[in-house]
C-alpha cells in the first residue's frame, strides 16, 4: 500500500459521481459507491441514534413536572375538603339558628288558650299581652243592631218627593226623591252612596204590600239611625221619614255583662278592652266561666327544636374532627382553630347561668348535656316551670344575656354574612383559584421544557446519524483500498 493511493481515497468527492438519488459517492478509480455522511438526515427523531426519542422526552418531563404538580394537587384537594367541611358546618348552625329564632321571639311565650265553660255563650280570642287566669262572666244582653220598617204601599208606586235624611250620629245622608221613585229607587239611592252613614236598606214585598226595611250595619246604641225629610217635601214623604223614624221592637242595643262582678257594655257582641288580651266573641245570654292559660305548647316545640337542631350540630361536628387510629383517616376539620373555638364558646354558654333569673341555667330547667356533648330534655321539669313562672322560662332563653340570645350571637358570629365561615371560604375559593393559576403555569414551563429536550434529542440524533455515516464511510473506503491493493499485488 503506497501513501499516494491512500491520501486518494481518505474523503469522498462531492463534485464528481455524485448519485441524487442514492445519496452516495463514487470513490475516485474504482467507480465503487460509497456512503456520502452529509446526505440522508433525519427525517424522524431517533432514526439515527436508534432511541425512542418521544418516549424519553416524555418521561423526563413528567419526571420533572409530578412533584409540583402532585403538590398542587394535593393542596387542591385539601382546600376543597375543608370548603365541603365548612359547608356542612355552615348549613348545622343555619338549623340552629332557626331554632333559636322560635327560643328568642316573644309571640312564642306570648300564645294563649281561652275557653269557656259554657259554649254556647260564646267563643274567646286572645292576643300576646292576655294575662292568665279565671274570670266569673254575666252575660245580660247581646248588642243589637237598629231596624226600622215603613209602612206598606203598592208595589213600585212613588212616595212622593223632597229630601230624605238618613243621618248616623254626625254622619249623614241627604237623598233627593222625585215624584216617580218608589221605594225600591230610595233604597238603591241609600246602598249605593258613596257617604253612607252605615245603614243598609231592603224592600220586602209583603201580602199587604211593599215596605222600606232599614238596618244599622253595626250593633250598639251608638250606631242607631234618625230618619227626616225637610220641610219642602211631599206630605207623603214626611209620612214616610216619620215611620221610619218611629222606635218599633228592634231599637239598637249594647251588650250588657259582668265580669267577675264588674259591669261592662258594648256596642258590640265582640266585647275587647274589658279583659286586657282578650276579646269574647258573646252569641248567647248566660252566666260561664272565662279560663285563659298560656299555651305551652308552642314553647314545648321550641324547646325540641332546639334539642334536635343542637344534637344535630354536634353530630356533624364529631364527623368533621374524627379520627380513626386504625386506619389513620380523620375528619376534613380535625384540630382545626375556628370550629375548636366554637366548640369552646357553645360549652361555656350552656354551662353558664343568667344572672337575675330565678331558674338560673338550663340543667335547673330540666335541659341536660349528655357525656357525647348532645342535649336532653326532662319534659316533667320543663312542664312545671312554664306553670309556675313562664315568664322566667321566656326570659331565660329570650332575656338580653339568656342562653339562646347568647347562643345565636355565637352561632352569627361564625355563620353570618360577615362570619369566619364566610371569611374562610372566600379565602379558599381565592387559594384554589391560585393553585389553578400555578397549574397553569406548571403545564406552560413544562411545553417548553418539552420543546428543550426534544431540540437537544433532535441534535443528538443528527449528530449519532452523521457519526454511523462517516464511520460507514471509512469502513467501506478501507475496505475498498485493501481490495485495490490485493488486485495490484
Amino acid at each position: 500500500m503506497s501513501v499516494s493511493s491512500i491520501s486518494n481515497t481518505t474523503a469522498p468527492s462531492t463534485s464528481t459521481g455524485t448519485s441524487s438519488s442514492t445519496g452516495t459517492a463514487t470513490a475516485p478509480g474504482s467507480g465503487s459507491a460509497l456512503p456520502n455522511p452529509g446526505q440522508g438526515l433525519l427525517s424522524s427523531a431517533g432514526i439515527g441514534s436508534g432511541l425512542d426519542v418521544t418516549a424519553i422526552v416524555a418521561a423526563l418531563v413528567n419526571a420533572q413536572q409530578a412533584g409540583p404538580q402532585a403538590q398542587i394537587n394535593a393542596q387542591t384537594q385539601q382546600d376543597q375538603d375543608t370548603l365541603a367541611g365548612l359547608a356542612g358546618l355552615g348549613t348545622s348552625l343555619s338549623q340552629l339558628q332557626s331554632a333559636l329564632g322560635e327560643l328568642t321571639s316573644s309571640s312564642t311565650f306570648t300564645t294563649f288558650n281561652a275557653t269557656l265553660s259554657t259554649t254556647a255563650l260564646g267563643t274567646v280570642s286572645t292576643l300576646p299581652d292576655a294575662v292568665p287566669g279565671t274570670f266569673d262572666i254575666n252575660v245580660t244582653a247581646l248588642a243589637q243592631a237598629q231596624k226600622r220598617l215603613s209602612g206598606p204601599q203598592a208595589a213600585g208606586s212613588p212616595v212622593g218627593e223632597g229630601t230624605l235624611t238618613v243621618a248616623v250620629g254626625s254622619k249623614s245622608l241627604n237623598i233627593s226623591v222625585s215624584a216617580t221613585d218608589s221605594l225600591t229607587d230610595i233604597a238603591t239611592a241609600i246602598n249605593n252612596a258613596s257617604n253612607n252613614p252605615g245603614v243598609s236598606a231592603t224592600v220586602v214585598n209583603g201580602s199587604s204590600g211593599a215596605q222600606l226595611v232599614l238596618t244599622s250595619t253595626s250593633t250598639g246604641v251608638a250606631n242607631g239611625f234618625t230618619v227626616s225629610a225637610d220641610a219642602t217635601s211631599s206630605s207623603s214623604l214626611i209620612s214616610l221619614a216619620t215611620t221610619l223614624n218611629t222606635p218599633g221592637s228592634n231599637e239598637a242595643s249594647d251588650a250588657q255583662l259582668s265580669i267577675d262582678g264588674v259591669a261592662v257594655t258594648s256596642a258590640s257582641n265582640a266585647v275587647s278592652g274589658a279583659l286586657t288580651g282578650v276579646t269574647l266573641n258573646l252569641a248567647a245570654t248566660g252566666t260561664s266561666q272565662l279560663t285563659v292559660s298560656q299555651n305551652t305548647d308552642t314553647v314545648n316545640t321550641a324547646v325540641q327544636d332546639f334539642v334536635s337542631a343542637f344534637n344535630g350540630l354536634v353530630g356533624v361536628v364529631g364527623q368533621l374532627t374524627s379520627f380513626d387510629p386504625t386506619t389513620g383517616a380523620s375528619g376534613v376539620l380535625l384540630g382545626d382553630s375556628s370550629l375548636a373555638s366554637l366548640q369552646r364558646q357553645i360549652s361555656s354558654v350552656l354551662g353558664g347561668t343568667v344572672s337575675g333569673n330565678s331558674i338560673g341555667s338550663l340543667a335547673a330547667l330540666g335541659i341536660t348535656r349528655a357525656a357525647d356533648g348532645t342535649l336532653s330534655v326532662d319534659s316533667a321539669t320543663l312542664s312545671s316551670a312554664l306553670s309556675s313562672n313562664p315568664e322566667a322560662v321566656q326570659n331565660l332563653f329570650g332575656g338580653s344575656n339568656g342562653i339562646a340570645t347568647q347562643l345565636a350571637t355565637v352561632a352569627g358570629n361564625f355563620n353570618g354574612p360577615g362570619g369566619i365561615i364566610a371569611s374562610r371560604t372566600s379565602s379558599l375559593n381565592t387559594a384554589i383559584t391560585g393553585l389553578q393559576a400555578q397549574t397553569a403555569a406548571l403545564s406552560a414551563r413544562m411545553a417548553v421544557f418539552q420543546q428543550q429536550l426534544t431540540t437537544q434529542f433532535t441534535n443528538l440524533d443528527t449528530l449519532i446519524s452523521s457519526l454511523n455515516n462517516t464511520s460507514s464511510f471509512l469502513t467501506q473506503s478501507l475496505a475498498t483500498l485493501n481490495n485495490n491493493n490485493n488486485n495490484k499485488n
